[in-house]
């Protein structure tokens, strides 16, 4: 009777079958790459397969430094990895232990390579960045002599300021001679004294744009002692030339824009600062206008003859107070003295006489009102309204009232 096996026994023979195979273990294989997924723990799933079959493959997260790009459907890649059985679903995939694209894929390497030895050399860093002259008055450019690139730049800078003087260093862009042709045109400009060089080209594949790619080609952008404005490609593409380009335009287009300023812009600018530089100075006479003014009533208030004519005005202001002051205290006495007047009218002994009264008095002059202090024999003298009479006191009779 034959023995029967289980599945898992199954799963694991082959799989140690697998493992017992040397080149199954470190192979490697081209392909297309379809369904990638990135998972959140950092593995990568992905198919390879290419026009008759296909193959499962796992990037496990620790072997992802060493992916120089991001994955995507479609791409030609280049996998290094080994060929192993997963026991538990019985399938076969390959472990993917470095990935590179295809073709492009190698000069992507040398790309990214390149950028991470120049960018440790300090060539990126923002240090060694020198600012764009704001008012630029010529321009170099070092680019194919035909081409959108060149008509773009020409175009855009005599419709931002006509007087820009631009001098083209006709380079070849793209090809074996491409390297030196840009290098020769960096330096000639140099020598010319001008204000801003563009170094630049229209858009094209990797392999057309690489001779921006290549090392002497940074290091005379580096070197060059005129600020560097780079503009190759589309806005998509990046290149060492931008990265070590003292300023990176996405186009040809915005190269010139950002190094020829708009000459209508400034005299707009120059405008607007006549008439805010007006407006100060009217705001500052008016200032000092009002201030001399202030200073003018100051003086005019504490000048000697405004001192005096103040002092003038106080004196006569008490003077009229003084005399109000005094016909006021005059008004008041009068008004006393006709009170006491009207008073004394009451009281007086000649008011009482013109009314037929006496008044009598004895020698010495006092008044006698009582009958008991006239004595018979005594001299009184009676005042009347007209006169005088002295009369002797015969006899009195006391009368009872």
């Amino acid at each position: 009777m034959k023995h029967v096996y289980s599945v898992t026994q199954i799963n694991s023979y082959i799989r140690n079958m697998f493992t017992q195979d040397f080149m199954l273990q470190s192979i490697r294989i081209r392909g297309e790459v379809s369904n990638c997924k990135y998972h959140s723990s950092g593995h990568i799933y992905f198919t390879l397969k290419d026009g008759k079959a296909a193959m499962a493959c796992v990037m496990f997260a620790g072997n992802r430094s060493g992916l120089a790009f991001r994955m995507q459907e479609g791409q030609q890649v280049i996998v290094d990895g080994s060929v192993d059985v997963y026991e538990r679903d019985g399938r076969y995939q390959l472990y993917a232990r470095e990935i590179t694209r295809d073709g492009v894929g190698l000069l992507y390497e040398q790309y990214e390579r390149l950028k991470a030895e120049l960018a440790e050399l300090g060539m990126f860093a923002p240090e060694y960045k020198r600012p764009i002259p704001r008012y630029v008055r010529t321009l170099g450019v070092v680019t194919a002599p035909t081409g959108a690139a060149v008509r773009d730049i020409i175009q855009i800078t005599s419709r931002r300021n006509p007087g820009v003087q631009i001098i083209l260093y006709p380079a070849i862009v793209q090809g074996d001679q491409a390297q030196a042709s840009i290098i020769r045109g960096i330096h000639a400009l140099s020598t010319l004294s001008v204000d801003v060089i563009i170094v630049g080209r229209g858009g094209g594949s990797i392999e057309d744009l690489w001779a921006f790619n290549e090392r002497e080609v940074a290091q005379a952008i580096f070197d060059c002692p005129i600020p560097v404005i780079s503009a190759v490609g589309h806005e998509t593409d990046t290149t060492i030339a931008d990265l070590v380009a003292d300023l990176r335009a996405p186009t040809p287009s915005a190269a010139a824009e950002l190094a020829v300023f708009e000459l209508s812009a400034v005299e707009d600018r120059m405008e607007e600062y006549a008439a805010a530089l007006l407006r100060a100075m009217l705001e500052r006479c008016g200032g000092y206008r009002r201030k001399a003014e202030m200073m003018a009533a100051l003086l005019k208030v504490g000048s000697p003859a405004g001192r005096l004519k103040q002092n003038r005005m106080y004196a006569l202001r008490l003077e009229e107070r003084l005399q109000a002051a005094m016909r006021d205290r005059l008004q008041c006495a009068r008004h006393r003295f006709a009170l006491c007047t009207e008073k004394l009218k009451g009281l007086s002994p000649l008011d009482k006489l013109s009314q037929g009264f006496s008044w009598v008095m004895d020698e010495s002059g006092r008044g006698v009102s009582d009958v008991e202090l006239a004595e018979p024999g005594r001299i009184l003298t009676i005042h009347m309204k007209n006169g005088i009479v002295r009369a002797r006191v015969e006899e009195k009779e006391k009368v009872i009232r």
